[in-house]
């Protein structure tokens, strides 16, 4: 089995712990289903978010839904003028065989036009 790793965003509505919560929760669900990912395979998974989401850690909402026993890691997103605000991105490392597709959400399909057309 080979370490592969996959990405993906989500721009969040509100910065408010539900819409953090259920944004992160949504995210790492689509990502674990849409590439058939084994939960017990995953590596460690890394987060940033932008500096105008501080209502809630994204570790910590996907920790509502288990995931106890995964390495999770958060950072700030670097502040660039011009970016696009409230989101969350995301990295997992997991032992896969297959192909990985990232998945950007909502807003954050703007993020990669080159994916999400």
């Amino acid at each position: 089995m080979a370490v592969r790793a996959v990405r993906g965003a989500i721009q969040i509505g509100n910065n408010d712990k539900k819409d953090i919560e259920s944004g992160v929760v949504r995210l790492i669900k689509k990502l674990v289903s849409d590439n058939e990912l084994i939960v017990s395979n995953i590596i460690s998974i890394i987060f940033s978010q932008t500096k105008d989401l501080d209502k809630m850690n994204p570790a910590s909402a996907l920790r509502t839904i288990g995931f106890d026993a995964t390495p999770l890691f958060c950072t700030q997103e670097p502040f660039v003028i011009g970016s696009m605000a409230r989101v969350i991105r995301v990295l997992i490392t997991v032992e896969s065989v297959k192909n990985l597709n990232p998945v950007y959400l909502d807003g954050a399909k703007n993020l990669r036009l080159d994916i999400n057309t």
